[in-house]
């Protein structure tokens, strides 16, 4: 029996290495997941605005054990900007571990604070052009509010995972490059709670191919007025003097 020839042993082992990396790409690449919610208030599906299907996060932790961890994002820095006495955007929501950076592009003070415990903190007065940053090192919902303007308000929603999205004006939500495998899939909506554990929980097997979890609803009520950050209630009688 001959031996096959060196250059055609090469060849075959390089072929074979190429198809071994094509497939370990592939499966590192991960499909896309979607889903559809509907957002409704004391049982009645709210139809009044075009966005009232926005503010719902949805977020996969995987169920098997055996299922290949994602290696952890390295220390990203996310934004939450000052911006016309509003938070932009409303709702952020962060892999557990990240860094916030919240600038102030108005041209007047700001004090951003948040005394939740998805992360407390104050970030003082400071004024115009002028950023501040928060390590949010651990899961959680952190309502973020301003000493000084009470119509602003915003939600930080740090999750377990790289696998999060938040849903559209149309209810869409899609999560990328997810692993195949089984999870547990979690939605929370704004209003609905003041935890992670208020989120809806469903099992689900996500496919090698882009997987479509169907449509969902999430319960929210509307929010009610916040104190400011010494828990009492805003002087709005003062003249709003920045």
């Amino acid at each position: 029996m001959k031996r096959p020839r060196p250059a055609l042993s090469f060849v075959l082992a390089t072929c074979l290495a190429v198809d071994v990396a094509l497939i370990l790409c592939a499966q590192a690449a991960g499909v896309d997941v979607i889903a559809r919610v509907k957002v409704s208030e004391s049982g009645i599906t709210l139809e009044r605005s075009p966005h009232s299907d926005e503010g719902v996060v949805l977020w996969l932790t995987p169920v098997d054990n055996s299922l290949a961890k994602p290696a952890p994002a390295p220390l990203h820095h996310y934004q939450l900007a000052q911006k016309n006495k509003q938070f932009q955007p409303h709702l952020l929501v962060i892999p557990a571990g990240s860094i916030v950076d919240f600038p102030n592009l108005d041209p007047f003070f700001h004090n951003v604070f948040s005394l939740f415990n998805g992360r407390k903190f104050d970030l003082g007065l400071y004024e115009s052009g002028k950023t501040r940053s928060v390590h949010f090192d651990r899961p959680g919902v952190s309502f973020i509010f301003c000493n000084i303007h009470p119509e602003m308000s915003a939600v930080v929603v740090s999750v377990p995972t790289p696998y999060f999205a938040s849903s559209t004006p149309d209810g869409s939500l899609v999560v990328h490059n997810v692993t195949p495998g089984t999870y547990d899939l979690h939605l929370w909506a704004i209003g609905s709670g003041d935890n992670l554990s208020s989120a809806q929980i469903h099992r689900v097997i996500v496919a090698d191919a882009p997987t479509d979890m169907g449509a969902f609803t999430v319960q929210s009520a509307p929010a009610g007025p916040h104190k400011n950050k010494f828990g009492e209630d805003y002087d709005l009688r003062r003249p709003d003097k920045y």
